[in-house]
């Protein structure tokens, strides 16, 4: 990999994995809708004007179907979910969850027509991740918190199921007009219920600054890294970085915020990311000798992940 493609690759691995912290803090100062209003509209409104120097999307009547299931798959019921879960989870316990979703991705390629076969280091790296996600969610189950844990886990195979959609009805779309379109739509949805809650005195610092940095950093400059690092690397060995994602979160959460570094959240961890890389990993990188890929998403889709 070039200099410039490891800088990317670091960069990403940062930008999202801190959308947990932000999302935190923001979400302790305004509702659930307001956030997602101002990320996915703050987002759009960078997006969209480099995204329209193309012209208008002659596939956008076409694809509207797919292309708006995907949002919603992708942005609009997920974020919601994730934001709403964060107001009673640590946001290092909500990223490890949301590292699941490569596992999940199998399971939901398997029920939706994957007809590749799965040796058994994959069998076994499903049932390693399975094993992580519970050991780090019974606690949570059991201290009153069940809702919120069932909450990122839709989130998890949201994102599962948003890239088989990409892969198999927009491969040929353009990444940017798409995730600007898809960004657009979501400021759309949230606009009414973000106007009926609108805080009634401007939040405090570190809550707009946390928004602002999900709307800017985390959401339009990540989408905008993420195809650069795309377009240097590869869409497969691009998506490594998701395996990093995890370790920022979980750090940023008890660096910043003071969070629980224990030991269920450390084995589980290690479980989910082993996991992750075992069930994701094609049959050739089974053979000695052979590099593991990250799980495969089409280059025009903007997963994985923004948090």
């Amino acid at each position: 990999m070039s200099g410039r493609g490891w800088v990317l690759f670091a960069l990403m691995g940062l930008l999202w994995g801190v959308p947990y912290l932000m999302i935190k803090v923001a979400v302790e100062g305004v509702s659930v809708p307001v956030l997602v209003f101002v990320r996915t509209a703050i987002g759009a409104a960078v997006l969209l004007p480099l995204a329209l120097r193309a012209g208008r999307p002659a596939w956008l009547r076409e694809r509207w179907r797919p292309l708006a299931a995907f949002a919603a798959l992708e942005i609009i019921v997920p974020w919601g979910l994730l934001s709403d879960a964060e107001r009673h989870l640590t946001s290092s316990m909500t990223g490890l969850l949301i590292a699941a979703s490569p596992i999940l991705a199998v399971l939901v390629g398997r029920l939706t027509g994957d007809a590749e076969r799965l040796g058994a280091a994959r069998w076994a790296g499903l049932a390693v991740g399975i094993v992580g996600v519970a050991v780090l969610a019974a606690p949570a189950l059991s201290g009153g918190s069940p809702w919120a844990i069932v909450e990122v886990l839709l989130v998890a195979a949201c994102y599962a199921t948003a890239p088989i959609i990409a892969a198999r009805r927009l491969a040929d779309v353009p990444a940017l007009p798409m995730t600007a379109i898809c960004l657009g739509g979501a400021a759309l949805v949230y606009a009414p219920p973000a106007v009926l809650t609108w805080p009634d005195a401007v939040p405090d610092g570190p809550v707009l600054a946390a928004l602002a940095g999900l709307g800017v950093v985390c959401t339009a400059v990540a989408f905008l890294v993420f195809f650069a690092l795309i377009r240097e690397v590869g869409p497969s060995r691009a998506l490594v970085f998701t395996y990093v994602n995890p370790a920022v979160a979980v750090t940023a959460g008890v660096v910043v915020l003071g969070e629980p570094l224990t030991a269920s959240i450390l084995v589980s961890f290690a479980l989910i990311l082993a996991g992750s890389v075992l069930a994701t990993a094609p049959r050739s990188a089974m053979r000695p000798g052979a590099a593991t890929a990250a799980p495969g998403a089409s280059p025009g889709s903007p997963s994985r992940r923004a948090g």
